[in-house]
């Protein structure tokens, strides 16, 4: 398959202290790491395309290896996660889904093999384009306080022949998370999705 060819990588780490209500005693961390690739598909239909997430499989560990950094370096903070790619506009939508496995997996190996399914969302755009990267636990996909999201975007990407892959990782519930459902101190681990 072809070599992954790197333009430009992004990482950033934002800190919410509150949400109107009362300031909380440990501020939320949310952490994205973007990248942006040479799509080797763009302007073609090509029928095999699968082997290019084996490719992709450092990069994804590299990134995810960023995130934690990020976050101060100790992957146990970590309780949740998201993914996502965005499409310049000569590739097609599956090419995003080549992101899946070594984003996703990279994020579970880095975290100690995290449980949950790594949610995810892709899109074709062009650059400026935004994408809402949606997060849940990294353990039970039905704690509803880590239902987030955190929204990605470059300015100059991507660009038609380019793709985008971001990944994303929080420290804890949203701020003020109180609509109920299962709680992570609740989480089994069984099957993760509770």
């Amino acid at each position: 398959m072809p070599e992954v060819q790197v333009r430009k990588k992004f990482t950033a780490v934002e800190e919410i202290f509150h949400e109107g209500g009362p300031v909380a005693s440990v501020p939320l961390r949310r952490a994205a790491a973007l990248a942006v690739i040479r799509n080797p598909f763009a302007s073609a239909h090509v029928k095999e395309i699968s082997g290019f997430m084996d490719d992709l499989k450092p990069l994804g560990l590299e990134m995810a290896r960023s995130l934690v950094a990020a976050l101060g370096g100790d992957p146990k903070v970590v309780e949740g996660y998201g993914k996502g790619a965005i499409i310049g506009s000569a590739g097609e939508l599956e090419h995003g889904a080549l992101w899946h496995v070594p984003g996703g997996y990279a994020m579970r190996a880095i975290l100690g093999d995290a449980k949950a399914i790594v949610s995810s969302t892709k899109k074709v755009g062009g650059p400026g384009t935004r994408l809402d990267v949606p997060i849940t636990h990294i353990n039970a996909s039905y704690v509803r306080s880590h239902f987030d999201a955190m929204e990605v975007s470059l300015a100059d990407s991507p660009r038609a022949d380019e793709i985008l892959l971001a990944l994303v990782m929080t420290t804890g519930p949203r701020i003020h998370a109180r609509v109920g459902g299962l709680k992570a101190s609740e989480i089994k681990g069984e099957d993760g999705l509770r």
